[in-house]
């Protein structure tokens, strides 16, 4: 299993982001997909998930502002990310909602106030 992220970058607070996972190795269509994100000196933490069937669960700190979505045909999941606040400065990863894969180098994002 290979999950690559993509689409962080250096953004002022209130901007936009739309994070992007591409996943390969595995039947993606019927697994349950999570973004993942950790922050310096912080545990890794799960902010977003979505079920094969579409279904979505979010952090409580970030409903509202995040928008999981998937694309089984191109076997990539996205995480659209408004609002955005200095405290959502972390690397992002994509992976299972239970965290079995490897992870992948995760992306980046900034936000500066």
């Amino acid at each position: 299993v290979q999950l690559v992220e993509s689409g962080g970058g250096l953004v002022q607070a209130g901007g936009s982001l739309r994070l992007s996972c591409a996943a390969s190795g595995m039947v993606f269509s019927i697994n349950a997909m999570g973004w993942y994100r950790q922050a310096p000196g912080k545990q890794r933490e799960l902010v977003a998930a979505i079920t094969s069937g579409g279904s979505t669960n979010y952090a409580d700190s970030v409903k509202g502002r995040f928008t999981i979505s998937r694309d089984n045909a191109k076997k990539t999941v996205y995480l659209q990310i408004n609002s955005l606040k200095p405290e959502d400065t972390a690397v992002y990863y994509c992976n299972h909602q239970g965290g079995w894969y490897p992870w992948g180098q995760g992306t980046q994002v900034t936000v500066s106030s």
